[in-house]
Order: C-alpha cells, then structure tokens, then sequence
C-alpha cells in the first residue's frame, strides 16, 4: 500500500513538474529569441533589475532565498513552501533573460518543481519523512525535465540533500518522478541541448594523469566561481541597504560592461558558445567572463540558475586547455562541463551520471575522475550555502593527502 502510495505521488509530482518545467523552457525560448532580435532590450537590465527586486522585497517572503530554502526546509522543516516561489521564480527568470542577465534555468525548474510538489503535500496533508520525500521527487523531477537527463535529476536530489536515510525504497519513486517527468515535458515541443565529446582517448597512465589535473583545475575554478557569487552577494547586501535598488545597481553594471566590451553573446544561457567550445578551442579569458557576469548576475539579484552558466564556464575552460593538455578539445570541454558543476553543487555522482546521459556512457568513467577531483578542491563552500558538506570534503580531502604520503613513504 505504502508503495503504490508513493508512486501516486510521483506521477502527480511528475506531472506538475514536467508541465511547468515544458512552459518555462518554451517561454525561456521566445524571450531569447526576442532578446537575440532586439538588442536593444539590453537597455532594460536597470528597470528590470529593480522591478524583480521590487517584486521579492514586498511580496515574495521567504521566496527570496531560492534554492537554499528547499535545503532549509530539508534539514529543518519550519513551514511550507509559500505557493508564490513558482509564479516569482518562473516570472523573474524570464525577465532577466529577456534583457540579458547571465543567469541559467536549472534552480528555476528545482523550484517549480519543490514548490509545487510541497503545495501537493499541503493539500493531502504529508508531514515529516512524508514531506521530506515529496520534496526530493519534487527536485528530481525539476531538474530531470529542464535537462532531459532523469536518472542525474534523481541522484542529484539525492545527493545535493542528503537522503540516505530513506534508504532504495524511497529512492525508487523518486527516480519513477524524474523519469515521469522528462517524459511529461516531451510532450510539448522542447527542444533539449546536444553535445558530441568526440572519441574518447586510450587508458594510459599519461592520459589519467592530465584528467586528474584537469579535474584539479575544473575544481579551482568551481571554487572561484562558489566564491565569486558568494562575495558579489554580501558585497551588494553590505553596499546597498534597500534590497530592490540591487539588481538596479547590478543591471547598470552589466549594461555598461556590455557596451564598453563585447559581450553581447555571453549573456542569457550562452548554448551556442557551450556547443563551439566542443569543436574549437576557446580563449583563455572566456570563462573568466562569463564566470564574472554570472557572479554579477544572481550576486545583485536579478534570478534564475547557476548550472548552464557553470556548464559553460567548464566546457570553455576545458576547451582552452587543450592548446596547454594533450588530449582532444571536444574531450577536454565535456570534462570541465560537468566537473566544474560537481565541484561547484558537490554533486560529483549526479554530474557524471549527467555526463553519461548527455555525452554517452562510454565517457562515465573519465567524467567520474575529473568530477570527484573536482569536488575535493572545490573548497567548502558550493553554490548551495545550505547544504551540509563541508565536513565531508575536509575528509576526502585528508584521505587524499594520506594516500599521497603512502605512496611517497611506502613501508
């Protein structure tokens, strides 16, 4: 009974989070299209950026904290999602990619889909482990439809919050939303992302060796990047007491950056720059850029996600890197897309089950490398300031340096 309980629940969290996800992406489609015909929209970054600071500051509530609330709410539940985190989060996003926020869609779609599956736990009446559960298919189910990749978006719920507790019972429904959900959002004319590695080196010590330090790399970077934003955030809270006058300080920035440099084409989710760091080397500051526009971004509080932009900044670092590394750049750029966002979230198992779905399995166990390196040098603080994982680095990170010892030291 318990069982067929649960996979009620999956199915009418799936279909609330496909659907929303479906409408999301379809809306974030037209209004890049838009922006990619007007330029001139740029020239709303300012009254944009206070309209959504506007927004959060009077009428979202607890909204305003993003993703990091669904891990609060985890860890320790207080009360329920407001109702107002998918209309805010859905709104705003869309609006700061109209006007060329650097911004992603990934914590949007998890907050579509916790939010909604928290109104669903409302309206049945689930407390405690019963909401706790509903909450994770919620996440996978989100991330599994605005991806199109649902066994990433079940172990990534798992992972990103801590669930081992609910043991393979409960993972198994949440794994059924996730792929319920892809299946949902597919059903309407979206369109996801493809990417090509390219053939794959030979197993040598040489080649493990520059993927260990690419991976190493790709962690400094998703440590930049976690710091980057975080600084930006308290940097802007400190400066500018009246949180909507933020993203209108922050929208003046960008549009000056944007007219004093070319960076047109880094703004918004940057897809088109992902795909050709997979056919040709990039610049050395290209990432660089990106990961300081992005920072820019979701610091002075203009919304939307953290993970294609990471996508983006791993996928052209890495492709800059084969000029210096001797492997290919379409294997090196998917490398550093999916390990800098395993450092950046501390989701190195999810991100390479990612990498298997979007690149091809065949890439698991090169991606787990990079992506598990990634994450022990990452340093403590991910994108997600709510969840608990420092402690877990800190020992990875020993057990590495004790193993090092050994083998320098052997007996």
């Amino acid at each position: 009974m318990m069982a067929i309980r649960w996979l009620g629940w999956a199915v009418l969290t799936a279909v609330l989070a496909g659907v929303s996800s479906a409408l999301f992406l379809l809306g974030l489609d037209e209004v890049t299209h838009t922006r990619l015909a007007h330029p001139w929209l740029l020239y709303g970054l300012p009254l944009v950026g206070f309209s959504i600071g506007w927004a959060y500051h009077y009428w979202a509530g607890d909204a305003v904290k993003g993703n990091n609330l669904l891990l609060e709410e985890y860890h320790q539940p207080k009360q329920r999602i407001p109702a107002r985190m998918a209309p805010f989060i859905l709104l705003s996003t869309l609006a700061t990619h109209l006007v060329g926020g650097s911004a992603g869609r990934e914590g949007t779609a998890v907050q579509l889909g916790a939010s909604l599956s928290d109104q669903l736990g409302r309206w049945v009446r689930l407390d405690g482990d019963d909401r706790k559960l509903l909450l994770l298919m919620g996440i996978s189910a989100g991330f599994s439809a605005v991806f199109g990749t649902p066994f990433a978006g079940a172990i990534f719920a798992v992972e990103v919050l801590p669930a081992g507790r609910f043991g393979l019972k409960a993972f198994l429904p949440v794994l059924a939303a996730a792929l319920l959900a892809d299946q949902v959002c597919l059903l309407f004319p979206v369109h996801h992302s493809h990417y090509s590695i390219g053939p794959l080196p030979l197993w040598t010590l040489q080649t493990v060796f520059w993927v260990a330090a690419s991976g190493l790399l790709f962690g400094f970077a998703a440590r930049l990047f976690s710091y980057a934003s975080h600084w930006t955030t308290a940097f802007s809270t400190a400066r500018i007491h009246f949180p909507p006058y933020r993203p209108l300080v922050g929208g003046v920035l960008l549009l000056l950056l944007f007219q004093l440099f070319p960076w047109s084409t880094y703004s918004g989710l940057g897809i088109p720059t992902i795909l050709a760091a997979f056919e040709q080397p990039m610049e050395g500051q290209v990432f660089l850029i990106k990961l300081a526009l992005t920072a820019l971004t979701l610091g002075f509080g203009f919304k939307g996600g953290e993970v294609t932009p990471l996508f983006f900044i791993g996928a052209t670092l890495g492709s800059a890197l084969s000029a210096w590394i001797p492997l290919p750049t379409a294997f090196l750029a998917g490398l550093g897309f999916v390990a800098v966002f395993a450092g950046a979230s501390n989701t190195p198992i999810a991100c390479t089950v990612m990498g298997m779905e979007l690149l091809g399995p065949a890439a698991g166990p090169w991606l787990g490398i990079a992506a598990l390196l990634a994450f022990l040098f990452s340093g403590k603080k991910g994108i997600y300031t709510a969840q608990p994982v420092a402690a877990i680095k800190s020992e990875g990170i020993s057990w590495v340096k004790k193993y090092l010892r050994n083998a320098e030291n052997p007996k």
